[in-house]
């Protein structure tokens, strides 16, 4: 968004042998060049005329645009560049900023014909630079190379033996370096706000699907209206069914929805999820797909949770129809971490580790895990600003919003995958994952993002909004069977390995790469999760007490098993004999309780976070079954015969010595 980028040039790892010394020093300066960073115009347009607002928007599309065509000319170059160390200089960076200048000019322009002010300051944003292979997050000369058949990503070397590319079925990653194994990060989730008097503790939950209709597009309403391929990656969509980059607000008050509510239109939509194992999917050779680098098979969730949450501190009010919001930061590689707000884990893991810049491997038995939590508070007065951030922003670390905004239901996401697990060996990755991206961003992690415009009826947003004021859970989404829900309690010292910032943001202590440091009004204060009203889990999706429905069907984990509060036939027991129930076997935890499933190669810090959760690993299984309270069938009834025909005894002898009395009286 905006025309900010980081390009990945496929720099070259050796160059060939030669007696030539002078001809060596001018290949080995050329590897030096490994990307293009350029400043992020549209963060930096915090207003802008509303008559001016579409052509803004559309010479955005342009710098966003030139960004994706200096990247594939530095691609193609490679030869070009081994032999002329200035030729990135000369033949990219120079004509890029003379095509951005225009741009910015053109801006200027829009915003003065309508009377805006255009802040002159901005003309410096034309210009970008060269950045040298070392500073490059994962070094792709020594990682990675070309996709083989088959998945793997290895080094591949034409025939002068310059590198053909940093790694990725497409060439622009991911590496092996983008990834770590879960069980070796330490706890990072610390708990949120406790819940406040005034505190909204209700949940409204909706069911959208997961897209069955495979409805794909690589535009962007939001960012790029009216601009064909405006996002230049995959989107899935689920609710609205009608949104392109041609679409106004009518189009989707007027459009169906894949919602079980109708009356939700919202329009809910995220970058797809590829496997990077050599297939060729339907948009392989189209813009936004593999001809713009978001190459391989397309994943469809398993499951997709939409919830809408309260604040700790306030009550809520009714969000305005159309209003547009964007969370995390599609370029968050070359912009930096202030809007960053991926959540990366895996199930049994997401209330004790949660990633921002790496991708999880996680053990047998646990799916990957993609959550993302909303800006909660608004303006109050506008449905979208000009960077597309301005009109939302995150409540603070005590869960307040700030300047003048107002508490809105926030609304947060969980996408739930069966991803096989990628194989890494030897700096090479093989099978890999990632999420779809503008192809400078060279698929990391921290680039994942969410786009939302609600369009709920106006009865349904009210119901809502009473709904989480009163503190119940509501919605049809709740009727639905959970499937891998967090189950163990978040340790209020999980977080002292590092991990967040005690604002909601994620911190991945694992990684090269700084963490997420938004200030303390943009960073995200997580949804309310918790086993009481007055708790806050950190992470979104981590801890949150079922429903009644829930907890009807659910099997309890290992650590619910100890918390668990008697059941009916629990206090039946009791009723009959305390002394039997006192010697009925209790049932062993289920879906592996043995810690080797989980953390067998974990170091110690990981093996901790297990035993925080009650003393057994984590529960990594869809737990679908209703857990019996103790003991089988006959079981049941050797203790409940017995007290049965002790019953029928005394019966019959209070019958008897009735008859006896009433032959004495007569």
């Amino acid at each position: 968004m905006g025309g900010g980028g980081l390009v990945a040039a496929n720099f070259y790892a050796s160059a060939h042998e030669s007696n030539d010394s002078g001809q060596n020093r001018t290949k080995a300066a050329a590897t030096q060049i490994a990307t293009i960073k350029c400043p992020d115009v549209g963060q930096q347009l915090a207003d802008v005329p509303d008559k001016a607002r579409a052509g803004v928007d559309k010479e955005l599309a342009n710098l966003d645009q030139q960004v994706n065509e200096a990247y594939a000319r530095l691609a193609s170059t490679r030869q070009a560049q081994a032999g002329d160390a200035s030729f990135v200089q000369n033949a990219i960076l120079g004509p890029l900023k003379d095509k951005r200048t225009a741009v910015i000019d053109r801006i200027r322009m829009d915003i003065e014909r309508v009377g805006g002010t255009f802040d002159d300051a901005l003309k410096e944003l034309a210009n970008c630079t060269a950045v040298a292979a070392d500073q490059v997050q994962a070094d792709a000369g020594q990682n990675n190379g070309d996709q083989q058949q088959g998945g793997e990503q290895g080094q591949n070397n034409n025939g002068d033996g310059a590198q053909q590319n940093i790694g990725g079925q497409a060439g622009n990653g991911p590496v092996a370096d983008d990834f770590v194994d879960i069980t070796r990060v330490r706890p990072n989730v610390p708990p949120a706000p406790r819940a406040g008097g005034n505190a909204s503790t209700g949940t409204f939950s909706v069911s959208c699907g997961v897209n069955e209709n495979n409805n794909f597009n690589t535009d962007n309403l939001i960012v790029a209206p009216g601009v064909n391929n405006g996002a230049h990656h995959t989107h899935d969509y689920v609710g609205n069914q009608d949104v392109n980059a041609f679409s106004k607000d009518q189009d989707l008050a007027n459009a169906t929805t894949t919602c079980s509510e109708q009356g939700d239109k919202s329009a809910y939509y995220w970058p797809v999820l590829r496997l990077q194992d050599g297939t060729k999917e339907f948009d392989d050779n189209k813009l936004g797909g593999g001809a713009e680098g978001n190459a391989g098979r397309i994943l469809k969730a398993r499951t997709a949770e939409i919830e809408y949450v309260g604040s700790p501190t306030s009550k809520v009010v009714a969000m305005p129809k159309f209003l547009r919001i964007i969370t995390g930061d599609a370029k968050a590689f070359s912009n930096g971490t202030a809007n960053a707000n991926a959540h990366w884990s895996c199930t049994g893991f997401e209330d004790k580790v949660q990633l921002t810049d790496k991708y999880p491997l996680c053990p047998q038995g646990s799916s990957v895990v993609r959550s993302f939590a909303f800006q909660s508070c608004w303006d109050g007065q506008n449905i979208d600003s000009a960077n597309h951030r301005s009109h939302v922003a995150f409540a603070d670390a005590d869960g307040n919003c700030q300047n003048g905004f107002e508490a809105i239901p926030q609304l947060t996401m969980r996408l739930v995958y069966d991803v096989p697990t990628p194989t890494i060996g030897n700096g090479q990755v093989k099978n890999a994952f990632a999420v779809d991206g503008f192809q400078a961003e060279l698929h990391k992690a921290i680039t994942d993002h969410d786009d939302f415009i609600s369009v709920m009826d106006g009865g349904l947003m009210n119901k809502l909004v009473d709904c989480i004021n009163n503190g119940q859970q509501c919605g049809t989404g709740v009727d639905e069977q959970p499937q891998d829900k967090p189950t163990a309690t978040v340790d209020a010292g999980a977080g002292s390995g590092g991990g967040k910032d005690g604002n909601g943001m994620n911190h991945d202590t694992s990684g090269s790469m700084d963490p997420p440091q938004a200030p303390a009004s943009t960073r995200a204060t997580e949804p309310a999760r918790g086993d009481s009203p007055t708790g806050q889990s950190a992470a979104p999706k981590a801890d949150k007490t079922p429903s009644p429905v829930y907890q009807q069907d659910k099997a309890p984990s290992s650590a619910e098993q100890q918390d668990k509060a008697p059941s009916s036939a629990e206090q039946q027991d009791k009723a009959l004999s305390s002394v039997e129930q006192e010697d009925e076997p209790t049932e062993a935890p289920r879906n592996g309780s043995d810690d080797s499933q989980v953390t067998g190669t974990a170091e110690p810090e990981a093996s901790s976070v297990a035993s925080s959760a009650g003393g057994g690993s984590p529960s990594t299984e869809p737990q679908t079954e209703t857990q019996t309270v103790a003991g089988d069938l006959a079981e049941t009834g050797t203790t409940l015969w017995p007290a049965m025909a002790g019953g029928a005894l005394m019966i019959a002898g209070a019958v008897l010595l009735l008859a006896k009395r009433r032959r004495r009286s007569a």
